[in-house]
């Protein structure tokens, strides 16, 4: 934690979750810009808010941010957290009751839930995320903002713009470990530059639409545009499938064999317009039963 910073005092949130399924929603691929301090508090980063999270003793959550941008992290904190919709009501619309699979991971993360990112934000990050494990993917988007970002307090820098980007250069990209990814990034910055409004209007849009927009992007597929959607724009219809998702449909669901596309398609029949929130619950379950959760 940077000495410099000054943090307000604690704030309650309207939100309680076990340590467990606090940092799975935080730290399990959704964003890739929170740490665990040394204090047992994560810290993030999204858009132009900074703030750490930590736990009562009953679980509830509390907030606190450097004081200079306080009012304008509470106001971020509702959208992020999804603290204005109805968690519960969501549960409820998934077919548990007669999916005995889907209700064990609920059972499993209870109260697990989506965050909302920054639309631009959150394409940057997962183009980052091809063949890569997030501790990989939070080097080098924490490399982007350190080296691209503007500051936001001291100590802390937000991740760079896409017309930021737009100005540099592919091999300093590759400086923040991007690999073949510094040449996907870079040629779309140069696009959205080109066009302004695209990403507005994308973000926007129905969702079949909006993905066959985003897969026009370079380096962005469909697993990548799904991410995009469903954690950056709210698209909870959205199914992403990578390798984890498919292990879990041809395990729990007998899906040996089919390709990503029709995976995509089953689970956005099978569970319905919150696809995306049963997806989170089906990945978090596998990581856990791959590797015991350690907080």
């Amino acid at each position: 934690m940077p000495a410099a910073t000054v943090w307000s005092a604690w704030k309650k949130l309207p939100l309680a979750l076990p340590p467990d399924v606090l940092a799975e929603t935080l730290d399990g691929g959704q964003s890739f810009r929170w740490i665990k301090n040394t204090d047992g508090a994560w810290i993030g980063i999204w858009g132009d808010c900074v703030a750490r999270l930590s736990q009562t003793d009953r679980g509830m959550l509390r907030w606190s941010a450097p004081i200079e941008i306080t009012a304008r992290v509470e106001r971020g904190l509702k959208s992020y957290l999804s603290l204005e919709s109805d968690h519960a009501a969501q549960i409820e619309t998934l077919p548990w009751r007669s999916d005995a699979h889907l209700a064990t991971c609920l059972k499993t993360f209870p109260g697990l839930r989506i965050l909302r990112q920054p639309f631009g934000e959150t394409l940057l990050g997962f183009m980052c995320s091809a063949t890569k494990q997030i501790v990989q993917i939070k080097q080098m988007v924490a490399l982007l903002a350190e080296r691209h970002g503007e500051e936001l307090v001291p100590g802390f820098r937000q991740l760079p713009t896409w017309a930021k980007l737009a100005s540099v250069s592919d091999a300093t990209l590759r400086e923040c470990k991007l690999g073949f990814r510094a040449r996907h990034i870079s040629e779309t910055a140069r696009y959205l530059a080109a066009n302004p409004g695209w990403l507005e209007k994308t973000e926007a849009i129905p969702y079949a639409v909006a993905k066959e927009r985003l897969c026009t992007l370079p380096g962005v597929g469909e697993k990548v545009a799904d991410c995009v959607l469903l954690f950056g724009a709210g698209r909870m219809e959205a199914f992403p499938v990578d390798v984890w998702i498919l292990k879990v449909m041809a395990r729990r669901y007998g899906l040996a064999d089919w390709k990503p596309a029709q995976v995509a398609h089953f689970g956005r029949t099978h569970f319905g317009p919150l696809a995306g929130l049963a997806q989170q619950y089906l990945f978090a379950y596998e990581r856990r039963a791959a590797k015991p959760f350690v907080i």
